[in-house]
């Protein structure tokens, strides 16, 4: 009898010890890392011998937007989310000594997964993160083993009517419109960005009052006026980002916020152009679908990644 429980106990403690493997696995942790001359700060879940997924965030917000989609899915993932330099909890070194470009911090992310020991990934690229993410793909096409995009778009199409004022900016950027842009930053504004088009009581206000400050902090708003102008140079890399696409068909999945006033449906459409196994869901938010619709991309997200890239 006392040689049997002796191995009951032996069994709970391994099953024991095997739980809190894998709970402490499934946790997100929080870490900073200097990439050149940014601390970057990155949230970090999943068994690193799962398969990883890159999340890149978005315009005003930080990796905490992942904040919901990163435990739906760390059973089964690797979830990488690093905050961009001027953008959440990240480092920023002054405008004197960097180059506010999308160039410019797409080549930090791309130090950075070297630096993490990251080679082999899906991308997660929502907004800003897109172009960033586009980048590093058509970089290093070897290393992206899938794209779910989340109102990331990379097609004229898909541009919404807000970006014909900043097109217009883009020709003649006087002092004057740059400063009309800085309302980009005020919190009437974001809060809009978050709940236009999404179902009333759906959106707390979590993720707008941490935008807010972020970009309030001090130098942030000059930094993010570099980045609101230098948006042009990721309108005209939309061939190549199409390039890249039709030449490597990743297996790609496009999530849109159908209500999105900024990139609109077309733009998630168009990938059937370039890609024609390429899948498309719409769901019924805006921008930040994350907000309402965690849950039901996270489905869409591990259907897909598991069929992709088992």
């Amino acid at each position: 009898m006392k040689k049997i429980l002796m191995t009951f106990a032996t069994i709970v403690a391994a099953m024991t010890a095997s739980a809190q493997t894998k709970m402490n696995d499934n946790m997100i942790t929080y870490h900073k890392i200097q990439v050149e001359d940014c601390n970057v700060f990155y949230r970090e879940a999943g068994a690193k011998d799962k398969p990883a997924v890159l999340l890149l965030h978005g315009f005003p917000s930080s990796s905490h937007m992942f904040r919901g989609l990163m435990p739906e899915l760390s059973d089964e993932f690797h979830l990488i989310a690093p905050d961009f330099p001027s953008f959440g909890q990240t480092e920023s070194p002054s405008r004197e000594a960097f180059t506010y470009s999308f160039d410019y911090l797409a080549k930090i992310v791309d130090k950075f997964t070297e630096t993490i020991g990251l080679t082999k990934f899906a991308m997660y690229v929502f907004d800003y993160g897109a172009p960033i993410g586009y980048r590093l793909a058509m970089w290093h096409p070897e290393r992206i083993t899938a794209i779910v995009s989340q109102n990331g778009n990379m097609y004229d199409e898909g541009l919404g009517k807000k970006w014909e004022a900043r097109k217009a900016y883009w020709k003649n950027p006087t002092p004057e419109l740059r400063q009309q842009f800085s309302s980009a930053f005020a919190l009437e504004t974001i809060i809009g960005q978050y709940t236009f088009g999404t179902p009333e009581g759906c959106v707390g206000p979590d993720g707008y009052s941490l935008d807010f400050y972020y970009v309030n902090l001090p130098g942030r708003a000059e930094m993010q006026n570099d980045l609101i102008l230098d948006y042009r140079s990721n309108v005209a890399l939309y061939p190549d980002f199409q390039k890249y696409l039709r030449d490597n068909q990743p297996p790609l999945l496009a999530v849109w916020g159908e209500n999105d006033p900024s990139f609109i449906p077309a733009g998630a459409n168009a990938f059937k152009r370039d890609l024609p196994n390429a899948e498309i869901h719409f769901v019924p938010s805006g921008h930040f679908a994350l907000e309402s619709h965690h849950t039901e991309i996270a489905r869409l997200m591990r259907e897909f990644l598991n069929k992709v890239i088992r």
